[in-house]
């Protein structure tokens, strides 16, 4: 069964433009890997420049072999070296009724 996932990535400092280009290829390369569905990558920017990203892993299987791949596991350091993790509910507008972010351009 497929699994949604929705991210949040908090910029550090001055690595916003490295944060947005590593979206730009997130989604290509999992799929590339075989690990997600072909639906689009839904990003966008919070007020205090965090991206929030969603999208579909293919099963809960795809997920834990993303945790293993070695493809993957680089990528997600280039992640560790621009960004910090954070959850969605933090961000400002995960309190208002309807949440809305800018859209982030992955072209």
């Amino acid at each position: 069964m497929s699994v949604i996932a929705i991210a949040c990535y908090r910029p550090k400092p001055g690595k916003e433009n490295d944060l947005h280009g590593l979206m730009k290829i997130h989604l290509p390369m999992l799929r590339a890997e075989r690990l997600v569905d072909d639906g689009p990558s839904l990003c966008g920017c919070a007020r205090d420049g965090a991206v929030v990203e969603m999208f579909t892993w293919k099963s809960q299987e795809a997920i834990d072999a993303a945790h293993k791949n070695p493809a993957v596991l680089a990528m997600w350091d280039k992640y560790a070296k621009c960004c910090d993790y954070a959850p969605v509910a933090d961000l400002a507008e995960a309190k208002d009724l309807f949440c809305q972010l800018t859209p982030l351009d992955l072209t």
